[in-house]
């Protein structure tokens, strides 16, 4: 007896009768040999990717059960494709020619049972779907559950993970990775780690080298300023467009935006006019993550580490501070829309292990285009 596998697809349509032609493309595929449409998702209407000047398109998502291959499959999709009118481009395509162009039906075979495949003509699971909101949306309402065999992560978590935006890999861009959270909740630790599992370029937040933290920490206000503008402009030096090139993966433990964070926090009023008029020209310099990791913990938990790496400028950092800090960051990332958010509570995986370390480095390696 054939095995029989649940494969998921996405459809989409911007041009004529767009709910119709969805329509004929479930009908006709449940009209397919060896093929059963089990269940699909509310249509939902989205704007073009990259911003794109086309007209919006309807999407959704089907449950299908197959007795099929996933090739014979994706022959039947194009098939269908093919029959509604769509005409697919042939050959390389050119330099600077749009790549989502607009299409009556749009058949993306998304998950084939845990497959996962890699040839020219098919890949499975879909190799952008976990940076589409639309799609993860359909798939949450069939199976929230079900989990990415790439990434091993649940539809819901991946849902979050992208704050309603939808994204794409573009290659064209520094691959800019960063990591973000209160002191003492790991950011260096981790970096560390991933920089060697990626190979790539390692960013650190130059602590050491401020030569006017330590008299921060020890309650001198009027070196609030120095050290924040201290920072900025190693940060700028760090994540210009000239330091950081196109396609190459590179990994910071800090984020930029962190910047206004802390100097709201440690800045008196008047040191905070002066600063935000250096840092608003400045922030246009500097290349924008295309991911980001945020790391969680507790206040407690973070102070725990800061007494036991021993830096003698922070040992006199208190609770407060670090709860300050933590909603601080969490309103930075209630509506970010930057870039995909991965967040991981450290109470639940101890980055420190390697094992840890490694899945994480193998879910970055799909929201980066290298």
């Amino acid at each position: 007896m054939a095995k029989l596998t649940t494969a998921y697809i996405g459809l989409g349509s911007n041009l004529g009768n767009r709910q119709d032609s969805i329509k004929a493309a479930l009908r006709m595929l449940a009209e397919a040999a060896n093929t059963k449409v089990a269940r699909v998702s509310n249509l939902i209407e989205t704007a073009p990717l990259g911003g794109a000047d086309q007209p919006k398109y309807l999407n959704a998502v089907a449950e299908v059960k197959t007795t099929l291959s996933a090739e014979d499959f994706h022959k039947i999709l194009l098939d269908i494709e093919s029959r509604l009118g769509r005409v697919r481009e042939k050959g390389p395509r050119l330099a600077g020619t749009q790549k989502w162009s607009p299409r009556i039906i749009d058949l993306d075979l998304l998950l084939f049972g845990d497959e996962t495949i890699n040839n020219p003509d098919l890949t499975v699971p879909h190799p952008q779907m976990h940076l589409r909101t639309f799609v993860l949306q359909g798939l949450c309402e069939l199976n929230g559950k079900l989990l990415h065999p790439v990434i091993t992560e649940s539809m819901n978590e991946l849902a979050g993970w992208l704050g309603g935006a939808d994204f794409v890999l573009n290659p064209n861009l520094p691959q800019l990775v960063s990591i973000a959270g209160i002191i003492g909740v790991g950011k260096t630790t981790l970096t560390k780690k991933l920089s060697n599992l990626l190979g790539c370029k390692l960013l650190l937040e130059p602590y050491d080298a401020n030569p006017f933290l330590p008299d921060v920490y020890a309650g001198k206000k009027e070196l609030a300023l120095d050290s924040q503008l201290f920072f900025l402009t190693s940060r700028i030096e760090q994540l210009n467009h000239n330091t950081l090139a196109a396609g190459q993966i590179a990994i910071s433990d800090y984020i930029f935006d962190k910047e206004l964070i802390y100097a709201k926090q440690t800045l008196t009023a008047e040191q905070l006019k002066i600063y935000e008029k250096i840092y608003q020209p400045s922030a246009s310099k500097i290349a924008r993550p295309v991911l980001l990791i945020y790391l969680q913990d507790s206040a407690q938990q973070c102070l725990q580490r800061i007494h036991k790496r021993n830096r003698p400028y922070e040992q006199e950092i208190e609770p407060q501070f670090l709860e300050a800090l933590s909603c601080d960051y969490e309103k930075l990332f209630a509506d970010w829309k930057i870039c995909p958010v991965i967040r991981k509570q450290v109470s639940k995986s101890d980055y420190t292990q390697d094992a840890n370390a490694e899945h994480l480095a193998n879910q970055i390696r799909s929201y980066v285009a290298v």
